[in-house]
């Protein structure tokens, strides 16, 4: 009787580990059907050089991937109805400053974050809006923990490029003379950034040093004009290796002549010098804005979308609200400027990327995206130059171009499907029918429904803060 006990109990874990084999193998299948998809009878706008829309096409995705364009189709896959609808990469915003975890005191030793966001909040709205990947330039040790969040799947949203911030006061990582400049790129590297991004209080020496030692340490540099080049002759201003200027602002600061003549001097010398610009337009049109009038955030639609502190921040502790008559007519000036520079860069043929300053006061993450690309075409660019401005060109520049920014077989899948094409009007851009991120599919109901948490939450926690009492938080 005892061994036929042990017979039975042999048995019992052989069907179970049988069955569990199948449960676990069916489940393997399950998953891998399901991360295959068809978008049947789709217009593609491929954003390749030179290339055409290839019309009622046919694209595979699987395992997060661009498979096939126009070839067979797979068993068993999810199928998408394409049909009168265009496809295009997923959109790159270059310029992003995105809320991460922290203080605003300095606290005891083994203090923690007073405040910490809920990351698939801060994420929701970018990737909502079609944006897939994002360039930091505020980098903090926070935004690698998104990232890895991001990559490990447990949170939906754009892929991320981090530059590390070095400045001769508080910001970041401080540098004040270029010994401290070399060291400090070094110590960024260790860390794991990518890319340097310059600041405004740099000296002129620790300017330069700290953009050499990023070209000997294999890493691209964006960023600010140091205030230590005001009044010196434009050509000083462009540093070989300094790569990327992070907004128009930057040239305009540096002059009192708002001519079209000057905005052609530094394109000319921005081509030489193979350094790209962020026009970043939306950036000096909000600071006009919010100079004359809150109504303007006040009206924003997406405003339910920004997290409380940062809402109460824009409204209640606006820098640029109650400015001078003299301060917001310089700032128009500076607004019209910046349009002259887009054109002067096109005809040179300077390479011109899209970002937004996402973060700044008026600029909510996501949607300002969309606003950039209309006031890119209002300035003088095509509606292929504006969608080659935030797709292509940006992966080429961040050195990921192989892998997004086009539509092309063995690309990661990013990628956007609009009810409207955008090469008629940059504004279809904001008709999203769904968002592939990485080869995971939202349509339009899911990222409505993941928008309206990030809504309510929102409102359900606005009284819990109050930017003025940041450092009680």
């Amino acid at each position: 009787m005892k061994y036929l006990k042990i017979s039975n109990l042999l048995l019992l874990l052989t069907v179970s580990f049988y069955l569990l084999n199948c449960t676990k193998n069916n489940k393997t299948k399950i998953e891998k059907e399901n991360n295959t998809y068809v978008i049947k009878n789709v217009n593609v706008i491929p954003m390749t050089k030179n290339s055409d829309v290839i019309e009622n096409a046919t694209v595979v995705i699987h395992n997060n991937k661009i498979e096939s364009i126009n070839d067979s189709i797979p068993p068993e896959a999810t199928i998408i109805d394409g049909k009168d609808k265009w496809l295009i990469p997923g959109l790159i915003d270059m310029h992003v400053h995105t809320l991460s975890n922290g203080s605003f005191s300095q606290g005891y030793a083994t203090r923690g974050s007073t405040v910490n966001f809920n990351t698939q909040n801060l994420m929701t709205p970018y990737i909502a809006n079609g944006v897939t990947t994002v360039f930091e330039l505020s980098g903090r040790l926070g935004h690698f923990s998104q990232r890895d969040k991001i990559m490990g799947k447990s949170v939906i949203g754009p892929r991320m490029a981090i530059a590390a911030v070095i400045d001769g006061k508080g910001n970041e990582i401080k540098a004040t003379t270029p010994i401290e400049g070399r060291q400090s790129v070094r110590n960024a590297k260790g860390l794991g950034y990518r890319f340097i991004k310059v600041y405004t209080w740099l000296k002129e020496e620790t300017f330069k040093a700290v953009i050499d030692e990023a070209e000997k340490q294999n890493m691209k540099v964006v960023g600010h004009i140091p205030t230590a080049f005001d009044g010196k002759p434009a050509e000083d201003l462009f540093v070989p290796h300094f790569g990327l200027i992070a907004h128009a602002e930057e040239l305009s600061k540096q002059t009192n002549d708002y001519s079209y003549e000057k905005a052609q001097e530094f394109a000319r010398l921005a081509k030489e010098n193979n350094t790209w610009l962020i026009p970043n337009l939306s950036n000096m049109v909000w600071i006009s804005k919010q100079a004359e009038s809150l109504e303007s955030i006040q009206n924003l639609p997406s405003l339910k979308y920004v997290h409380p502190l940062m809402k109460s921040k824009w409204l209640n502790s606006n820098r640029y609200h109650g400015a001078s008559p003299k301060l917001i007519e310089f700032y128009n000036k500076q607004k019209d400027f910046h349009i002259q520079i887009v054109k002067a860069f096109k005809e040179a043929g300077v390479p011109m990327l899209a970002g937004t300053d996402a973060g700044i006061s008026g600029i909510v993450w996501g949607f300002s995206l969309h606003d950039e690309l209309q006031l890119l075409v209002e300035a003088g660019l095509t509606t292929e130059e504006a969608l080659a401005s935030t797709t292509r060109l940006p992966a080429e520049w961040l050195e990921i171009g192989d892998k997004i920014g086009t539509i092309e077989t063995g690309k990661f899948a990013d990628l956007i499907l609009l009810n409207k094409n955008p090469l008629e009007n940059i504004n279809n851009t904001r008709t999203i029918s769904g968002v592939f991120v990485n080869g995971k599919w939202l349509d339009k109901n899911e990222i409505d429904t993941m928008l309206l948490k990030v809504a309510e939450w929102n409102n359900a926690n606005k009284e819990k803060y109050d930017w003025k009492n940041r450092k009680n938080l």
